[in-house]
């Protein structure tokens, strides 16, 4: 009896040893991946639904086994729509999570700020918003990308639309913050190449509640069109006062329109509004022999059923970020630099939902003009214009 408590004890013993080397071997490490989106605060339009979007594409991998065999974590910061938490955020991903890297800001003003951050940690950031000083100068921005498609190619996609329809006078309306700022200059350098000249340039502040003297100086000065450049609550102050006003002119929204819940906010005024948005808000309107179009479908679908909301062109941004950090990850592996050299040299006729991508050295977005439809507001949905 003795002899076989012995044999026991001793077999139990070599068991929990063999155990002890070979649990570590097979629970695998998880990919730690940084998010700075603006969950709250002004700018929660956007940061909600790429939260969102981060959340859903997280869980659609690790359910299908994971990067590899490890488990992918999303760790989100909310940066409450404010460039001092955003960089605050950025430290903690970096200094105590140790991630491979960040997907967000989702505004202009918060991702420049983490810039000099992220060069200095040698981190790829992957911005979801959309100035160009975001990435350029490239040389500067070695570990910078974005997926927003750039204003500058906004302000291109605009125009054209307008030389197209006889305009060739314009008044501008732009806030004043970072993403503004953006706008205002890609609108006056475009501006000669396609022939139109800005009649009026007006600003207003994020918390203004009324544009109606910008939007009179605009009609008085025999403006053809004008265009709005904002994001958040003052898209909609400019579309119904514009409606209020009867201006007798269209009104032109920048890429921020692109959330149903402006159309929502500004009721019957937005009837009308043309903006150049990316191709998800309008995927089901798409041939069926578009590039985009199977990929635009699956994400909707997915999102919408999860979250019973649509994802907007704001978390199609996120999940382009994201997606292409797995793909590094399954190629490269988690390695920094190897994920960045992926990201810049191997995206190329990329399918995402902002457009399909070209990334290189010289170019960190991979986008143009191409990337967008011209969407009018009609019977409070998204159509196509002519």
């Amino acid at each position: 009896m003795k002899r076989t408590i012995l044999c026991a004890a001793f077999f139990l013993s070599i068991f929990i040893f063999a155990s002890s080397l070979v649990a570590p071997c097979t629970a695998a490490e998880p990919y730690r991946i940084g998010a700075v989106f603006s969950v709250t605060g002004a700018a929660s339009f956007l940061g909600e639904p790429e939260k969102n979007s981060a959340i859903l594409l997280q869980d659609q991998i690790n359910k299908a086994g994971g990067v590899n065999g490890h488990p992918l974590e999303v760790i989100i910061e909310d940066s409450k729509s404010d460039e001092t938490q955003a960089v605050l955020s950025a430290k903690k991903l970096l200094e105590r999570d140790k991630v491979l890297a960040i997907i967000g800001p989702s505004t202009t003003g918060e991702s420049m700020a983490l810039v000099p951050i992220l060069n200095v940690a040698k981190t790829p950031m992957i911005s979801c918003a959309t100035g160009a000083g975001i990435t350029q100068p490239v040389n500067e921005r070695h570990w910078i990308f974005k997926v927003a498609q750039y204003d500058f190619s906004v302000a291109e996609a605009l125009f054209a639309h307008m030389k197209k329809h006889g305009i060739s006078k314009v008044g501008i309306l732009t806030i004043t913050t970072g993403f503004g700022d953006a706008g205002r200059k890609a609108l006056h350098d475009m501006a000669p190449k396609y022939g139109i000249t800005i009649v009026a340039d007006e600003r207003y502040g994020p918390k203004d509640s009324d544009m109606t003297t910008q939007l009179t100086k605009v009609k008085a000065i025999g403006a053809q069109a004008v265009i709005n450049w904002s994001v958040g609550p003052g898209q909609v102050v400019v579309t119904k006062n514009w409606y209020a006003l009867k201006m007798g002119i269209p009104l032109y929204q920048s890429h921020g329109w692109g959330s149903k819940k402006n159309i929502e906010l500004a009721g019957k005024a937005a009837e009308g509004v043309i903006s150049p948005l990316g191709r998800l808000v309008v995927w089901d309107k798409l041939s069926d022999k578009q590039q985009q179009k199977s990929l635009l479908k699956k994400f909707t679908s997915d999102y919408e059923a999860r979250f019973k909301n649509e994802p907007g062109t704001f978390g199609g941004h996120a999940y382009d970020s994201l997606t292409m950090i797995v793909e590094a990850l399954r190629k490269v592996g988690p390695d920094k630099n190897k994920i960045r050299d992926y990201i810049e040299t191997r995206i190329k006729k990329w399918p995402g939902t902002g457009g399909i991508f070209n990334m290189s050295p010289q170019d960190h977005c991979g986008l143009d003009k191409d990337a967008f439809e011209m969407v009018v507001v009609k019977n409070a949905d998204w159509a196509l214009t002519k």
